[in-house]
């Protein structure tokens, strides 16, 4: 019994790390929305923590509601399916409108052209954006915001789907200890693939100073979102 709980620990903890490698709606959504909206490096992690935490904590419980009454693994694999469709749609749609706010934005920040009529009749114009450097491009933005809070709940919608069937079912034939110990195992290493994952792109990133795209920023984080949660619905990523 100890050789196979130690077997299904290891199993937690490669499964953990390549679901969340292999699933990009795991930490470019945190890498985005970071770049996006200026997080600092410990705003970055505690949000992706958060959100990790949300994201493992749902299946745990569903899990652990379903053995406790006996309930088939092919039922539990149904719900998580249909959470994950909720999960991935919400990430759509909440990437297509963000992609629009940030065009709207764009559009707002035009350079556009002001004319002045002096008292002697001379008429003439200039070109005027309110686009006056980068701190109060985001001034507004350093308030709260409800982005996180989004991403939080997207995530806690979100299922594990390798979790239940492959670790949970299997460690509750040992002990209710096993279950604990493997989800624990599985939870860590998800976690801190999502941490470290997004932190070693947004480093890679920082590299690169494309100011050009500046101001599509906004934009280009929507458009990732939404990317990869249609990579999710129409590709099965």
């Amino acid at each position: 019994m100890e050789s196979t709980l130690w077997v299904l620990c290891l199993t937690a903890a490669s499964v953990g790390f390549a679901h969340t490698i292999l699933g990009p709606d795991h930490y470019l959504p945190f890498v985005v929305m970071a770049k996006a909206r200026g997080w600092n490096i410990f705003k970055t992690i505690w949000i992706t923590f958060t959100c990790g935490l949300g994201h493992v904590l749902s299946s745990v419980v569903i899990g652990v509601v379903g053995i406790a009454m006996g309930v088939g693994v092919g039922k539990l694999e149904n719900i998580e399916a249909f959470r994950g469709d909720i999960a991935a749609w919400a990430l759509f749609i909440f990437g297509l409108v963000y992609l629009f706010w940030g065009l709207w934005r764009v559009y707002l920040m035009r350079p556009h052209k002001h004319k002045h009529i002096h008292d002697d009749g001379i008429v003439h114009e200039h070109k005027h954006s309110h686009s006056h450097g980068h701190g109060h491009l985001h001034k507004y933005e350093k308030g709260a915001t409800l982005t996180p809070w989004i991403l939080f709940v997207v995530f806690v919608l979100g299922p594990c789907e390798v979790l239940i069937p492959i670790l949970m079912y299997p460690a509750a034939k040992l002990s209710t200890g096993g279950i604990v110990l493997v989800s624990l195992v599985f939870s860590i290493a998800t976690i801190a693939t999502m941490i470290t994952t997004t932190i070693l792109i947004i480093k890679g990133i920082n590299f690169f100073k494309p100011n050009i795209l500046e101001k599509y920023t906004h934009a280009i984080a929507g458009a990732a979102i939404s990317i990869s949660a249609a990579a999710i619905l129409f590709l099965g990523l």
